[in-house]
């Protein structure tokens, strides 16, 4: 089994890591393009034509499946991926869990890049599946550029920024960008108010890793012999996994049981 994940950056490492918990034996394929950083600000059509581009480097290496573990992909140019790959290829999309989030009734707060903040698109997914919830959208400027480069400074300022920005009496916040994945805990760490439960947080990684296998009809075997089977393509050219990879546990986990190739 060969699973393929696509993203800007180090974003879909969540995903990767979430792929080798359900099946350790699947090779994985890493496709990113960090030099076209950032895509949210830019137009759908840039957009799609980079996904595009970085998602054919993955599929030369034939995987049997695509995920685009990228908020911004998934928004711009999940239609244009499927109409060129599928039904060869099953692509699956990555989109904010608002509505398990939303589902225990409380406050819910979405962490968003700025571009995704206030969109029709992230407005239409709290229309449709936020229920009756109060939803707080809480842009985060600079998070996903300082998780990209590992720059602690930018990552620590960008979180004291978005906290600010969000109620106190939140009970759920909604990861809507892959890179926060990676700083999961720190957010927590960030909203979570004196003698309130803890906040809970909402992620894509696990859900889209699962959708993957069901779209190849396979079944989570997480006691199989793992693989080691890693390739990096950047900007569509093997490569290795970004230095800035290792400052995760999920890209520490990927290099210690992988071999890049």
């Amino acid at each position: 089994m060969k699973i393929a994940l696509m993203d800007s950056g180090i974003g879909l490492l969540a995903a990767a890591a979430a792929v080798r918990r359900l099946r350790p034996d699947a090779d994985l394929v890493l496709s990113s393009d960090p030099g076209s950083m950032p895509w949210g600000p830019r137009t759908p059509e840039d957009v799609t034509a980079r996904a595009l581009a970085v998602a054919r480097a993955a599929a030369d290496h034939r995987p049997d499946a695509l995920i685009v573990a990228c908020n911004t992909a998934s928004v711009h140019a999940l239609a244009a991926l499927r109409a060129e790959l599928e039904p060869a290829l099953p692509v699956i999309g990555t989109v904010p869990a608002i509505k398990p989030a939303a589902a225990a009734g409380g406050p819910v707060a979405i962490w968003a890049t700025p571009a995704t903040t206030g969109s029709p698109y992230q407005r239409g997914l709290i229309r449709d599946f936020a229920g009756s919830a109060a939803v707080t959208e809480v842009p985060c400027p600079g998070l996903a550029d300082a998780v990209q480069y590992a720059d602690e400074a930018g990552i620590e300022k960008a979180l004291a920024a978005a906290a600010a920005l969000t109620p106190p009496d939140v009970q759920a916040v909604v990861l809507g960008c892959t890179h926060y994945e990676l700083v999961a805990e720190r957010i927590r760490a960030a909203v979570q108010q004196p003698g309130r439960p803890p906040v809970v947080l909402h992620g894509s990684a696990g859900a889209v890793a699962a959708q993957a296998l069901r779209r190849i009809g396979a079944e989570p075997a997480p006691s199989a012999e793992p693989s080691t089977g890693l390739a990096v393509l950047l900007g569509g050219h093997l490569s290795e996994l970004p230095e800035t990879a290792l400052a995760y546990r999920e890209g520490r986990r990927l290099s210690a049981v992988s071999t890049t190739r």
